[in-house]
């Protein structure tokens, strides 16, 4: 009888706590993500910058 009011409250405890476990997954990977894209947006303007794509020579010739 002790075990199966044991089971039961592991139980009740396991649905009730399903969204926090949810948010401790989630949000460390969201934060992630979010801070990779950034680095990488400002990664590819910096290489943007200093790395000319030519793509003024090819607007001064269609003008020619």
């Amino acid at each position: 009888m002790k075990t199966t009011i044991r089971v039961m409250a592991i139980v009740t405890c396991l649905f009730m706590l399903q969204g926090c476990i949810h948010k401790v997954v989630t949000v460390p990977v969201k934060v992630a993500y979010k801070t990779t894209k950034g680095v990488v947006k400002g990664t590819a303007a910096v290489v943007g910058a200093v790395i000319p794509d030519g793509e003024d020579d090819e607007k001064k010739d269609a003008k020619d």
